[in-house]
C-alpha cells in the first residue's frame, strides 16, 4: 500500500484518540499498544497533510485541521459500518462493532451477562462494554446504547423503557441497634449517611418522595465514595445509612443483611436504555436495543425493582 495513503484503521485509530484525549487511553481500549497508535496517527497526518492534535507532555488536544477530520472521519465510518451491517441483514446476522457504557454494578451484575447471551446468539458482533460513574455523550464518545439510571432529559437521544425503579435507605441490623432508628427525613441529620456519588445526582443531597411529596435533606458522613461496591459493602459491615437502588440492595435485604429506614420514602429512579436519534435506523442497534431491554425486564438477569413493597 502507498504510504501517502490512509485507510479505515487509521480512522478508527484517530476517532479513539479524538475521543479520549488520549493515546494510552486510546490503547488501552483497542487493545494495541501506545507506539502502534503514533504510529497510525502519524501515517494519517503524512497522508492528509495536517496535524492532527496538538501534543505536550501531559495531554493530548485535537487541533482545528483535527476536529475537520474527526468530523469527516466519523461521516466515513458510519458509512462503512451501515455497509458492513447491510451485508450482515442479508444473511439475517447481525455484525460489526457495539458500544455500549452503563454505571458499574448494574453493568457487571447484570448486563454482562446479558451481553453474552447476546454474543453467543451474534457471534459476528464485536461488543466493547464499558462501566462508567458518570453519565456519557453518546454521540461525542462513539457508544451506542447507554443503560442509565434516571430521566433521559437530552433532547439528541431515544429513550426506550425497561422499568421502574427507586433509590431506598437502608442501613445494617447492628447499625441501627447501635444507633437507633430515624423516625422522620430531618433524623437523618444526626445518623452517620454514606454517601455514594452516582451518575448525575448531587452529591450530599438527598430528595426523596414521602408522605409530604417531594424532601431534600443534606447529609453529612464520614465516608464517601463514587463506587457502588464500596458504599454497598460499608453499609453491610454496618458503618451508616444507605440510599440505593431497590434493585441493587434486593438480595441484601431478602436475606436480612440491610433493613429498609423510613420505608415511606423513596427516590425515583427508573431505568432506561438510551440510544442517539441519529442510529435510530440502524437495524444492528435496534435489535440490541431491543434484547437487552427484554433481558433486563425478564429472565436470570432481570432487574428486581418491584418485590421490595
Amino acid at each position: 500500500m502507498d504510504n501517502n495513503k490512509w485507510d479505515l484503521v487509521d480512522l478508527r485509530v484517530f476517532c479513539r484518540v479524538a475521543q479520549r484525549a488520549s493515546f494510552l487511553s486510546a490503547a488501552t481500549e483497542l487493545g494495541i499498544s501506545p507506539a502502534y497508535v503514533s504510529k497510525r496517527i502519524a501515517r494519517l497526518e503524512r497522508a492528509l497533510g495536517v496535524a492532527l492534535f496538538h501534543r505536550t507532555t501531559r495531554r493530548v488536544r485535537i487541533s482545528e485541521a483535527g476536529e475537520a477530520a474527526y468530523a469527516w472521519a466519523c461521516k466515513v465510518l458510519e458509512a462503512a459500518d451501515s455497509l458492513e451491517e447491510n451485508v450482515a441483514q442479508a444473511s439475517a446476522e447481525l455484525a460489526g462493532p457495539l458500544r455500549i457504557s452503563s454505571s458499574l454494578r448494574l453493568g457487571r451484575n447484570h448486563l454482562a451477562p446479558i451481553l453474552a447471551g447476546l454474543h453467543r446468539q451474534n457471534p459476528k458482533l464485536d461488543i466493547w462494554l464499558e462501566l462508567l460513574d458518570r453519565r456519557v455523550d453518546l454521540l461525542a464518545e462513539g457508544f451506542d446504547i447507554d443503560v442509565r439510571i434516571g430521566e433521559v432529559i437530552e433532547p439528541h437521544l431515544v429513550a426506550h423503557f425497561i422499568a421502574r425503579g427507586s433509590r431506598v435507605l437502608c442501613a445494617a441490623p447492628q447499625y441501627l441497634a447501635r444507633r437507633g432508628s430515624p423516625k422522620s427525613l430531618d433524623d437523618l441529620v444526626h445518623h452517620d449517611c454514606l454517601l455514594y456519588r452516582e451518575r448525575h445526582t448531587a452529591f450530599g443531597v438527598w430528595r426523596m418522595l414521602g408522605p409530604h411529596g417531594i424532601e431534600s435533606i443534606k447529609v453529612t458522613g464520614a465516608l464517601g465514595s463514587n463506587h457502588s461496591d464500596i458504599v454497598r459493602n460499608w453499609a453491610l459491615a454496618g458503618r451508616g445509612v444507605i440510599l440505593l437502588a431497590d434493585w441493587d440492595v434486593a438480595q441484601d435485604l431478602q436475606s436480612g443483611q440491610l433493613q429498609r429506614v423510613l420505608p415511606d420514602y423513596r427516590q425515583e429512579a427508573n431505568i432506561w436504555a438510551t440510544t442517539a436519534a441519529t442510529l435510530k435506523s440502524s437495524a444492528k442497534v435496534r435489535t440490541c436495543t431491543q434484547f437487552i431491554v427484554k433481558a433486563l425486564q425478564q429472565g436470570e438477569f432481570a432487574l428486581q425493582t418491584e418485590r421490595l413493597g
